[in-house]
């Protein structure tokens, strides 16, 4: 029995799955997070070290029998940080990465960001879901702006996914999490 099958084996027993919420500050990291746990996002504040929450997900796409639970690290956006970024990066099944998709100014920090994560070796193989957050202010680029923006047709060493949505009003956030799920526990929970 091989290592691999041995780590299935007790991950399928646990059905626990591992996911960094990266993205700039600012972004709706924070607020998607609350609204992943059914918080208030009534008050939310800059995240200036890291928010992690443990919930259970049953989504309508994820093919697994019984509960999933998920451990969602939210880790602070702001460029004195990011440095740090790398020390959440060990045992990441999934990545989300939050776009402000109206913050024009900043999408090619946004772009050398990402591409420097997707680069990265401890996060080979980790699911990616992109979501292009505040699509309910004026101006914000639709998905296919911001795929273009974020030269995501470059990266092709893991599977993505990009979705608009909307942290304020919850659009599409459970969509893109049943994506990451589902894409998630096709690799991990494989029959043997």
């Amino acid at each position: 029995m091989g290592l691999l099958t041995i780590i299935r084996k007790m991950k399928q027993r646990e059905k626990e799955m591992r996911i960094l919420m990266l993205g700039l500050d600012n972004a709706g990291k924070t607020t998607i997070l609350k609204r992943f746990n059914g918080e208030s996002i009534d008050s939310v504040s800059p995240t200036l070290g890291f928010n992690i929450k443990t919930f259970e997900f049953k989504g309508a796409r994820v093919a697994l029998h019984g509960r999933v639970m998920l451990n969602v690290w939210d880790v602070g956006g702001q460029k004195s940080l990011r440095s740090y970024w790398r020390n959440y990066f060990e045992a990441t099944e999934g990545l989300i990465w939050v776009v402000d998709s109206a913050d024009k100014r900043r999408l090619d920090d946004c772009r050398r960001e990402l591409h420097e994560l997707v680069n990265t070796e401890k996060l080979f193989g980790a699911s990616l879901l992109i979501l292009a957050n505040k699509q309910d202010l004026a101006g914000a680029l639709s998905v296919e702006e911001i795929k273009e923006v974020l030269e995501l047709e470059k990266i092709s060493n893991r599977q993505w996914n990009v979705l608009s949505c909307s942290a304020m009003s919850g659009e599409n956030l459970l969509e893109g999490i049943d994506w990451l799920v589902s894409d998630i526990g096709a690799r991990m929970f494989m029959p043997d």
